[in-house]
């Protein structure tokens, strides 16, 4: 009930407010404000048959400065400290027991970039209890190198390093491009690399031109090489499988209300005269070779060549022998080229 405060469900201060989002900030010191907060938990995922959650915002809610001008480099004093809102914690580890309890096979992830550690162990160990926490900076670091960085200036030892930087035994989800770069006003990696020509030589009878070529090739080795070393789960955008020319629009005042953008046309990947059935078939065959080999859940990881001149990846993932070998050099190609294995060949 009203209580005539200021605060009521939120504190009645200055931390009760987030200034950047202009939002208020729950007290999870209240009884009811729990309630309220657990009740939905269990309120999707019971009426609406919800499988889990994706948790926006956790950085916010885990530090009292709500991570602004923050930069996190990884010492634990940033966060098990006076700065750590640990109500904020403590509400997730909550939210994260009655998930796992009423449902077992639901599962939870955070949108989380401080790199709490513990985040995603379990709660009787003493961490928050997620599954699986969002690699948000990968598709960052992909769309920084089509932007700003000719192909021949690629450092794939920092590329690397953006992937396999994850904290031991905390389950990441890899994905190469946001939900943010589909929508208006952004563009896709698809858009990036076809540019114009996502509209005009998508055909599979018009010319194979450099910036197709290049696109095709770039679009295929970007997910693969992200799916395969970047995390424990692999996260797509509805159809950017297949490179979807279109950006996505819901109706607002902007767009005169309309509907013409709130779509995905899926057609393009089964049309045999478009290219984009190429970008499909190559999705599939990441996703049977995965069932396959299991790499998400191998726990080893051996990063074995990173060589800036001739712009080449090296890695081995898994107890099956399997080798990932990506050369993104844009004009060199390799023959017997000698690699260390932990396997012996045949």
């Amino acid at each position: 009930m009203f209580d005539g405060t200021r605060g009521c469900f939120f504190h009645d201060n200055a931390r009760g407010y987030h200034d950047l989002w202009d939002r208020r900030c729950f007290n999870y010191m209240e009884r009811e404000v729990l309630r309220f907060l657990l009740s939905n938990v269990r309120f999707w995922l019971e009426e609406f048959k919800f499988d889990g959650f994706r948790y926006d915002g956790v950085s916010s809610m885990l530090y009292h400065s709500h991570g602004i001008a923050h930069g996190f480099s990884g010492s634990y004093n940033e966060y098990f400290g006076l700065a750590t809102d640990t109500d904020s914690f403590n509400y997730l580890q909550l939210a994260n027991y009655v998930s796992q309890t009423l449902y077992p096979e639901s599962i939870t992830i955070a949108e989380e970039v401080s790199g709490m550690p513990t985040l995603c162990r379990p709660i009787d160990e003493g961490g928050a209890g997620f599954d699986y926490r969002l690699a948000m900076a990968i598709p960052d670091v992909w769309i920084k190198l089509l932007k700003e960085k000719k192909d021949e200036d690629w450092n794939v030892s920092d590329l690397t390093w953006t992937l396999i930087n994850r904290r031991w035994s905390e389950k990441n989800i890899a994905y190469a491009e946001s939900h943010d770069q589909a929508l208006v006003g952004d563009k896709t990696i698809a858009h990036w690399l076809f540019d114009a020509q996502i509209y005009t030589h998508m055909q599979v009878f018009s010319e194979r031109t450099l910036i197709v070529e290049r696109g095709l090739a770039l679009h295929k080795m970007i997910r693969l090489l992200t799916y395969a070393l970047g995390g424990e789960g692999w996260l797509n955008f509805e159809g950017n499988e297949f490179g979807h020319p279109e950006w996505l629009d819901f109706p607002r005042v902007g767009n005169n209300e309309s509907f013409h953008y709130a779509r995905r046309l899926f057609y393009l990947a089964d049309d045999e005269a478009l290219r984009y059935k190429y970008l499909n078939a190559w999705d599939q065959a990441m996703n049977v070779c995965e069932e396959a080999y299991k790499w998400l859940s191998a726990k080893n990881t051996y990063l074995s060549r990173r060589h800036e001149d001739d712009k080449l990846v090296v890695f081995e993932r898994g107890n099956q022998g399997l080798v990932f070998v990506f050369n993104f050099h844009p004009t060199k190609s390799f023959t017997d080229y000698r690699i260390g294995c932990a396997q012996l060949g045949k």
